[in-house]
């Protein structure tokens, strides 16, 4: 059995895949593209780590409402950059939500958020009674 390798020109004649591809990779990547999180478990807290370069801080919106995280950024275009004609354009800012179940353990009210380098970290630090106890011996009497 022969291995048939495919060629992109076959399924886009005339050049249509030219014409199409930055609408087509435009509308994809905006309907698809959410910031990579990483979440990360402490002996005495969670951490959430959202990665969104080119965001102020005051771009975020963080809410908790009944044990649900809710985070979200809604992007405003600067009216001078639609203006703009670019011959390429490769990165792209849109406004994203996203959302986390957190567990009881959580104390609500001590969550703490700060942004630097384009990551935006949040500590969600866990109840007393979840956390570790200390070891301890029993003596026999």
């Amino acid at each position: 059995m022969n291995t048939v390798r495919k060629n992109k020109a076959n399924y886009f004649p005339f050049g249509f895949e030219n014409a199409m591809r930055p609408k087509f990779e435009t509308f994809v990547n905006s309907q698809t593209q959410f910031p990579a999180v990483n979440i990360k478990e402490n002996e005495d807290s969670f951490e959430i780590l959202l990665a969104a370069p080119g965001l102020n801080k005051e771009d975020f919106s963080i809410e908790i409402d009944e044990n649900i995280l809710k985070i979200s950024s809604e992007f405003k275009q600067n009216e001078e950059v639609k203006e703009e004609k670019f011959s390429r354009r490769e990165f792209n800012f849109s406004s994203f939500k996203r959302a986390f179940t957190l567990p009881e353990t959580i104390n609500e009210n001590k969550i703490e958020a700060s942004y630097v380098n384009g990551i935006l970290q949040l500590v969600l630090p866990k109840k007393e009674e979840a956390l570790p106890k200390e070891k301890r011996s029993i003596q026999i009497s």
